[in-house]
């Protein structure tokens, strides 16, 4: 520990955004960095606790107060060895993860906890930036194969971990990019694209394989998988959203969050979207329902196709600011956040249910809602709607049916041993069988299901 008082002398400290009025003509990353020195002070606040709470709270067991001590002492490449040790892709926790380690962190008790999410990804741009991260394939193979149906962080992780015992991982992607939600769900301006990019390059190098445009059970058939490859591991996801299956959801103008969010990274990418395919929310009063972080995404992509006002509706109460008793540290808490999103300009409305939309020749022109506490109704009048209201499960038809999964209660796929189908052969990672979650969660469902893989193929 190399500063045992920087804690009290040194207040927390992050990098900020860029101005409202310029990021919002763009969808470059919203979050600034800090200098290499500044960002040093602050891992030197960590205090080193006898009981690491960071520690604990983190899925991935990250060893957080050694990597803050060796960043502190400016041992950079020493830091990244120890982020990567347990966490694959900290360039991409270090821009999306809700930092459960910071919230449980000690200095959190004074609202002021270390900058944990910043100093893993500054550490990670440092290690690409300077080199430290190079293709590091396994000398020898095993003549195993494991196939990864789904790219995203699960299945990464899986691909990554597997990898490095030396098995030859093929991961199969539906879509046309590799990444999963991180590629297509996350706005740009959360996780730039190229980021995504970098980390694949590197593990095409160190020998994995991508076939993107796969989708198995239509593209290529379950029995010839089965009969290819030693293990499968399923990372497809839960994909089916939830849905508001009031009077009037048949009107056009009414949108799943994620077919918004999708489309407007492909056109990030430089795809080109028909015109009459286009979801667009410029010059339109958009009403966003869903209070997380995908509705969140939804209008901060809504103010930068510049839609004419964006309200978001939730139908929880507001919770409240600053502590919550009900979730008491060091418990994750439930307060209320305000995204960079809601800053740039989002009229946010609690406690109201959605009672039927209303409309004209077949397009949606307003939503009755109904406010929980004391019933009145009121007519939002909107443009666009965009439901973002979480996921329920897996895509059952096609792949997961074909093989003949057991489902738990949820729908998803019950793993009847850790991390294993009900189908020797065939094992689970990430959202398919825990439910829609974070992509910490995720990595270090991929991260176990290797494991169990691991020993399966031995």
């Amino acid at each position: 520990m190399g500063n045992a008082k920087a804690f009290l002398s040194i207040n927390r400290k992050e990098a900020g955004y860029r101005p409202v009025l310029d990021r919002i003509t763009d969808f470059g990353e919203v979050e600034q960095t800090l200098n290499s020195e500044d960002r040093q002070l602050q891992a030197s606040r960590c205090m080193e606790c006898g009981v690491p709470f960071c520690h604990w709270a983190c899925p991935l067991d990250n060893l957080i107060p050694e990597w803050q001590d060796l960043l502190y002492k400016g041992k950079w490449a020493e830091a990244y060895g120890i982020l990567i040790s347990r966490n694959n892709f900290p360039e991409f926790t270090g821009r999306v993860c809700p930092a459960l380690c910071e919230k449980s962190c000690v200095l959190n008790l004074e609202h002021e906890p270390l900058t944990v999410r910043e100093n893993e990804a500054a550490i990670a741009e440092h290690a690409f930036l300077e080199g430290y991260v190079k293709p590091n394939p396994p000398q020898q193979r095993t003549g195993k194969k494991v196939a990864v149906v789904g790219s995203g962080p699960a299945g990464l992780a899986v691909a990554d971990m597997l990898n490095r015992k030396g098995h030859s991982i093929t991961v199969f992607e539906k879509d046309e990019y590799i990444g999963g939600l991180l590629r297509l769900g996350i706005p740009d301006f959360k996780l730039n694209k190229e980021i995504i990019t970098r980390r694949i390059d590197l593990l095409k190098a160190e020998g994995i394989k991508f076939e993107t445009g796969k989708e198995v059970g239509k593209d290529l058939s379950t029995k010839d998988l089965l009969a290819k490859y030693d293990a499968i591991c399923l990372t497809t996801g839960a994909g089916v959203p939830r849905d508001l299956p009031v009077e009037g959801r048949e009107l056009k103008g009414i949108y799943f969050a994620l077919d918004f969010l999708k489309q407007q990274n492909r056109l990030v990418s430089g795809q080109t979207i028909p015109a009459a395919e286009r979801i667009s929310a410029k010059g339109k009063k958009v009403l966003v329902i869903g209070g997380g972080d995908t509705g969140s995404d939804c209008v901060g992509t809504s103010i930068r196709q510049k839609a004419a006002s964006v309200i978001q509706i939730e139908i929880m109460p507001v919770p409240p600011e600053g502590t919550n008793p009900a979730t008491p540290w060091p418990s994750y808490p439930n307060v209320l956040k305000t995204s960079t999103s809601h800053l740039e300009g989002c009229e946010r409305r609690w406690s109201l249910a959605t009672k039927r939309f209303i409309g004209e020749k077949g397009k949606v022109t307003g939503v009755e809602v109904a406010d929980q506490l004391t019933g009145q109704t009121t007519v939002i009048p909107v443009d666009l709607v965009l439901l973002s209201m979480g996921f329920t499960q897996p895509v059952h038809e096609g792949l997961l049916d074909e093989l003949g999964v057991k489902y738990d209660a949820r729908g998803n796929v019950e793993a009847v041993k850790p991390n294993q189908s009900s189908i020797g052969k065939v094992f689970v990672a990430g959202d398919v069988t825990s439910g829609a979650s974070l992509v910490v969660r995720a990595i270090a469902s991929g991260r176990q299901a290797a494991k169990e893989i691991a020993a399966y193929l031995s």
